[in-house]
């Protein structure tokens, strides 16, 4: 059996990690494998790679992805689905195994609906794959991001400052909204939720008249940009906030604990897939045990946010 493996859309720490279970697996059950350079866009041009043991060795602790990733507007059209299929056909792949978020797995199931043999790995620092409560990647930029903002909360409190910190969460506010509660932030703005700046403004000066010696809002960058929420505060009732826009430093460095050994098991369970011939599924984990979600329900489905969290928030920031 011929299988190749791609990852694509953003990086994230633990898809090397993923690489190298899928790779190892695989060799060990007797099966070729190639790597797919450049996501999509390297299925569609052909970029193929022969993968063996030793290819994947000591990648199991560096972030980003040895294969690379790319964004593949033309993948998108039927055009595109057909090259890729070709491609796949040419190089007498019998399955595909694809490493991604959202974006990445409605692709699968494009391939999918045409037949062709894939099975998914759900990986997104955003952690928002239907049927998942967890993704590779979330746990090390979630970690990221709570200790650039717990320095920044150093600086926050010897000046007696407004911070709004804006994080990755291009469609969704699942990062934000943990990373507000694990940092103790006093809001977190999301896009699933409404906000209002009149009422922050007031809880603002609420917080610094009680004593607070700072006030951090941690912003999902699809609820709003950082510095335009900065200036709707001052241009409403004069507060100065100062922004720090974290970035893609939360999607590179190590992989903790969590993701890679997230990644190794999301890996071997695929390749068992594979080799149970069981295609249309994303490997994810539920309740601690790993589960097999249906492509099209993550093509289609939409991970709803833990309410109770926002909530929480709500009452600890006072």
């Amino acid at each position: 059996m011929r299988i190749a493996v791609l990852t694509s859309g953003g990086d994230a720490p633990g898809m090397n990690a993923a690489i190298r279970a899928v790779t190892r697996t695989a060799i060990y059950k007797g099966m070729e494998i190639l790597g797919v350079k450049r996501g999509y866009l390297g299925l569609m041009n052909g970029d193929f790679t022969k993968l063996n043991s030793r290819s994947v060795g000591s990648i199991l602790s560096t972030g980003g992805t040895i294969l690379l990733t790319a964004r593949a507007p033309e993948f998108k059209t039927k055009e595109g689905i057909q090259k890729a299929i070709q491609s796949l056909k040419e190089n007498s792949i019998d399955a595909l195994v694809v490493i991604g978020g959202n974006g990445t797995q409605t692709g699968s199931y494009y391939l999918h609906k045409e037949g062709i043999p894939v099975v998914g790995i759900a990986s997104t620092i955003d952690n928002d794959v239907f049927g998942t409560q967890r993704t590779i990647g979330f746990d090390t930029a979630l970690n990221n991001a709570v200790g650039a903002i717990d320095k920044i909360r150093d600086t926050a409190t010897s000046h007696q400052r407004v911070f709004v910190v804006e994080v990755m969460g291009r469609n969704r506010g699942i990062l934000a909204l943990n990373c507000g509660i694990a940092v103790g932030a006093d809001a977190i703005i999301i896009p699933e939720k409404t906000f209002n700046i009149p009422e922050l403004s007031i809880r603002i000066k609420e917080n610094f008249e009680r004593g607070k010696k700072h006030f951090i809002v941690v912003l999902a960058e699809g609820a709003a940009k950082a510095e335009k929420f900065a200036d709707a505060l001052f241009l409403l009732d004069g507060i100065k906030a100062s922004v720090s826009v974290l970035g893609y430093l939360q999607r590179g460095g190590n992989p903790t604990f969590e993701d890679r050994f997230l990644a190794t098991n999301f890996g071997v369970k695929a390749v068992e897939m594979v080799e149970k011939k069981k295609f249309g599924v994303v490997v994810g984990i539920q309740n601690n045990e790993m589960t097999l979600i249906d492509m099209k329900q993550v093509a289609n489905g939409v991970k709803p946010i833990n309410e109770k969290l926002f909530d929480v928030q709500k009452f600890l920031s006072i």
